[in-house]
């Protein structure tokens, strides 16, 4: 499992999101061949030009969601499965999106194999979102797109929170984006990051 001195030591304060990563084991969502790295502070390639986020930036999100188990949760890009299995300690449902086939495929048949009931995943663009599960109190993207589309922001309930990598290349940023009552898109910049880039289904 993840040790979290050193989360609580980069500013994760949040017990839930600590718990939540404590509880979650890592190396059952790494290729087995990198099983010695799985609690490494770092990215890991799995493969398919998608990697598992490092352990800090996935509990950073995770935090900046403020989720509690009356929510529902878009996540965009399942990968591994690993951020959705933390999500799932978080949120009441999960619900995510991923646009290679083979990755929803093993995420789905990992999640179950764990146990987390409370996550779907769909094999399907991104870029369009969940629209038949919609409205969601978070939505959270693991991949970067140019800028957050607003097919997202349209699926996301009003005083919910949306938080997303943004930006091409080097040059992006950990955004979050709050919803108010009347519509209005509210948006901070946190810190800068280096995601894989976000794609459209073929």
């Amino acid at each position: 499992m993840i040790a979290t001195e050193h989360l609580e030591d980069r500013g994760i304060r949040s017990p839930d999101v600590l718990r939540a990563m404590r509880s979650v084991p890592r190396h059952e969502f790494v290729p087995r061949e990198l099983a010695n790295f799985a609690y490494d502070d770092k990215p890991l390639d799995i493969g398919f030009g998608a990697t598992i986020s490092q352990p800090y930036i996935v509990a950073a999100m995770s935090e900046l969601l403020e989720m509690s188990k009356r929510n529902r949760v878009l996540e965009i890009g399942t990968g591994s499965g690993y951020q959705a299995a933390v999500l799932s300690r978080l949120a009441g449902e999960v619900f995510s999106v991923e646009v290679i086939l083979e990755l929803a495929r093993t995420a789905s048949e990992k999640l179950w194999r764990l146990g987390y009931r409370n996550v779907q995943i769909l094999h399907g663009d991104g870029y369009k979102g969940w629209p038949e599960e919609a409205p969601f109190d978070r939505i959270m993207l693991t991949a970067a797109p140019s800028d957050v589309p607003t097919e997202l922001t349209d699926q996301l309930a009003p005083l919910g929170r949306l938080v997303a990598p943004i930006g091409e290349n080097e040059h992006q940023e950990l955004v979050v984006i709050d919803k108010a009552s009347d519509g209005t898109l509210l948006r901070r910049v946190v810190f800068p990051v280096l995601f894989v880039p976000m794609v459209h289904a073929e």
